[in-house]
């Protein structure tokens, strides 16, 4: 799987070191793979859950989240179009955004408004510099604001620490959902 990396996202990791007080409630994690970011927030002390579209991926997340002798949820999900097991208080995703068809874009930002209570934070990390025929599917700083600027607030955004591979191609963005 070219996309397994072996370790939770280095701009995750740097996030939750440099921020451990912010951190509360529940966390979910669309397209969680193999769950390396969800293990990462578990670690950190917080209600972890993670989602995907794939039984093995689910499979492999339980497994070795067990092995980790941590705690989290894990469940077959497809985030675009399922209703959310409940509304959580933070969102993180790393290059989910870039990895659907970008005419399900806006069905993506449907599904954050959905999966995140008012109030909430959405943390994510973009693939910026990508080939345009995807996946991934290249996307820019413009694009983002556009869509979520409408329902969020944008408190903050950086290039962050990535793996080896895509170093300086990735974005980070912590948005804060509007309260309705």
């Amino acid at each position: 799987m070219q996309w397994e990396k072996g370790a939770p996202s280095p701009g995750l990791v740097d996030f939750l070191a440099a921020h451990p007080e912010l951190i509360k409630g529940t966390i979910g994690v669309p397209g969680c793979g193999t769950g390396h970011d969800v293990r990462a927030f578990a670690a950190a002390g917080i209600e972890s859950f993670g989602f995907d579209l794939a039984p093995s991926a689910i499979r492999l997340c339980e497994e070795k989240t067990k092995n980790a002798g941590l705690v989290a949820k894990f469940q077959l999900a497809d985030f675009l179009h399922d209703e959310p097991p409940q509304p959580f208080d933070w969102l993180f995703e790393h290059t989910l955004f870039c990895a659907i068809q970008p005419e399900e874009r806006d069905a993506y930002v449907r599904a954050v408004l959905r999966w995140l209570k008012p109030g909430g934070n959405y943390l994510a990390v973009n693939y910026f510099l990508c080939e345009p025929d995807g996946p991934p599917w290249p996307t820019t700083h413009q694009e983002l604001l556009e869509r979520f600027s409408p329902h969020f607030d944008l408190v903050s955004d950086w290039v962050p620490r990535s793996y080896p591979n895509r170093e300086g191609k990735e974005w980070m963005f912590w948005w804060r959902r509007k309260a309705v």
